[in-house]
């Protein structure tokens, strides 16, 4: 059960570390995907981050 939470883990967060700081969010950040709910809110901040870099 445990291995089951690292690989989910591993899956959300290493590629969040990559992509927080793009969207200008402290890459610490990812650390919070360890909460489920976390991971939709993180996508959403930064969909609404990408649509602001759009419009420029």
């Amino acid at each position: 059960m445990e291995s089951i939470f690292w690989i989910i883990f591993a899956v959300t967060a290493i590629p969040m570390f990559k992509l927080l700081p793009f969207f200008g969010i402290n890459k610490y950040w990812a650390f919070t995907c360890i909460i489920p709910i976390a991971v939709p809110i993180l996508a959403w901040v930064m969909a609404i981050k990408l649509q602001e870099l759009e419009k420029r």
